[in-house]
């Protein structure tokens, strides 16, 4: 009695997994269930590809002075990434300056860091190009980091062009360009939430070059 009853229970879950079985393949072959496989192969493809993608780019990774780099050992440029308040932002433009060789072009608002101007005269003793182009605001500060630089010998511009000349880019021989909402200020060291990015990339730094020059064009020698 027993061997007839577990024979039945055997025979009753076959017939169930084939039914089921059935269903199953009967809703696979509705457009909805084609429609969903073709989704998750699409969503695969893409994942794998995004992963291939991503391990030939070096991976971010904090460095010691509190920034993110970002590079490719392929050629890519390779990007440090800072921020304020007191993420050494004045630090990275400072080291940056101290490392340059041949020529050094400034765009800046507010140009009031101490810091950042002795590194400029500092290259411009060691025999490195200077140039420099200020916003017009710079003209009726009482004594501004346009006063120091240009009492040191280096040619310092007023770019009256425009409402504000806002830009803050400083480009170091032809290849490092360093730009972001840091002004050159204590205060954006200090207190205020800002980033600065070093770029190095010749083409980039070809570009934020041939903007410098646009601006020289129009802007004026500066005069106390």
């Amino acid at each position: 009695m027993r061997s007839r009853q577990l024979f039945d229970r055997i025979r009753r879950s076959v017939r169930g997994w084939q039914r089921e079985s059935r269903q199953l393949a009967s809703r696979l072959r509705k457009p909805s269930y084609s429609r969903t496989r073709r989704a998750l192969m699409v969503a695969g493809i893409a994942a794998l590809v995004g992963s291939l993608l991503l391990a030939r780019v070096a991976p971010w990774k904090w460095l010691p002075h509190e920034s993110v780099r970002w590079g490719s050992a392929r050629g890519n440029p390779t990007i440090d990434v800072f921020f304020s308040p007191r993420g050494h932002c004045t630090d990275s433009i400072v080291r940056e300056l101290a490392a340059a060789k041949a020529a050094v072009l400034v765009q800046a608002y507010s140009f009031t860091s101490a810091p950042i101007a002795r590194a400029l005269v500092d290259a411009h003793r060691r025999g490195v190009h200077v140039q420099v182009i200020l916003d017009k605001g710079q003209r009726s500060e009482k004594y501004s980091a346009a006063d120091f630089l240009a009492h040191a010998g280096i040619p310092t511009m007023i770019d009256a062009r425009h409402a504000i000349a806002h830009n803050k880019v400083i480009v170091i021989d032809g290849e490092v360009v360093l730009t972001g909402s840091f002004n050159f200020t204590e205060a954006a060291e200090d207190s205020n939430a800002e980033n600065l990015l070093v770029v190095r990339d010749k083409a980039i730094a070809e570009k934020y070059m041939a903007n410098w020059n646009e601006h020289a064009a129009h802007s004026e020698p500066y005069e106390r």
